[in-house]
């Protein structure tokens, strides 16, 4: 489950949050209720805009995650029904490479949602590996748009320069993109401090959506440099970005006890502060209820400029997604 501020896509008002699938490489079915426990607390709370992916939950578990939000979306009763947003990407796979390909895996992601997408987004871009398949991989996404099956359209992973581009081909069309996803927390602010890509989506009038608001769990003072860590590669780059980062979570620290919040609030009300839509995770109601403890208050902007500071001084930084584009 990730959290978010309110999004308003043309023509339909979303509520706050939204579901990043992720959690279900490691799902079994014994998890689905206490998945809806979450999914209900979270619409019962105004967190109504639910973000998935269609390779989210593949191979053996094809679909799935997709799958498990409609069904949960459609078994929710409570107030806020009504106000359920649905975002789901298409991941661009080496074997989609006509806009009908587009058109069909937006169609397919319906059919598992049992109901219509409301925002469909590009989930990376080809340009770094190969440019050729993306012109028809868009073409499709702004097709899903016209024929009136999606609401609203969005990127991920995209820079500045390939932002403007795609932009000027929507708007030719008369397709407004609504967000671009980046990886953007404390630890990862390249893409608004270097590439400046806030800037250019308020140009565009675009929200900027930061995906990975708590660098993996690094940001939530639940892992020491010592140990113990997460299992596998997650593991191993705890062990490396951990020393490198005692001053950051130190000063995060003195301000979410100075809060009276935890950690991973203070950091998830950071990016919120600074103009974004963050999604952390939530694979239980515990990490639910600490998630929307971050939302209905704000930093002031000395323990923002304390935290800036605290990032630009970091020895380590979360390594970028390989398929950022400038």
């Amino acid at each position: 489950m990730q959290i978010s501020q309110k999004l308003y896509l043309p023509t339909m008002g979303c509520g706050t949050w939204a579901w990043g699938n992720r959690l279900l490489w490691g799902y079994d079915e014994s998890m689905d209720d206490q998945l809806q426990a979450v999914f209900n607390l979270c619409v019962s709370n105004d967190v109504t805009l639910f973000d998935t992916g269609d390779s989210y939950g593949t191979g053996r578990l094809n679909g799935r995650s997709e799958q498990l939000l409609g069904r949960f979306s459609k078994e929710y009763l409570g107030s806020g029904k009504e106000n359920i947003c649905i975002a789901t990407k298409l991941a661009a796979y080496p074997w989609r490479l006509t806009r009908s390909s587009m058109v069909s895996a937006g169609k397919a992601s319906a059919k598992r949602l049992g109901r219509n997408v409301d925002l469909v987004q590009m989930h990376w871009s080809t340009a770094n590996y190969a440019p050729w398949q993306e012109g028809a991989l868009l073409d499709g996404l702004a097709d899903l748009y016209e024929q009136g099956l999606v609401k609203g359209v969005g990127l991920s992973n995209y820079g500045p320069k390939r932002l403007k581009q795609v932009h000027q081909k929507f708007v030719e069309r008369g397709v407004p993109i609504a967000t671009l996803q980046v990886q953007y927390s404390l630890l990862s602010t390249y893409p608004v401090t270097t590439l400046g890509l806030k800037d250019v989506c308020d140009q565009l009038g675009i929200k900027l959506i930061a995906y990975s608001p708590l660098a993996l769990g690094v940001l939530t003072g639940k892992y020491s440099e010592n140990g113990p860590f997460p299992k596998g590669i997650r593991g191993l780059l705890f062990r490396q970005i951990l020393p490198g980062v005692r001053s950051l979570l130190s000063c995060l620290r003195e301000v979410a006890q100075s809060r009276n919040k935890t950690m991973s609030q203070v950091a998830t009300n950071w990016c919120i502060c600074k103009g974004t839509i963050p999604i952390p995770g939530a694979k239980s109601v515990e990490q639910a209820k600490e998630n929307i403890g971050a939302l209905g208050w704000q930093l002031d902007s000395s323990e923002i400029a304390e935290l800036d500071k605290a990032a630009v001084t970091v020895d380590k930084k979360m390594v970028q997604n390989i398929f950022q584009t400038k």
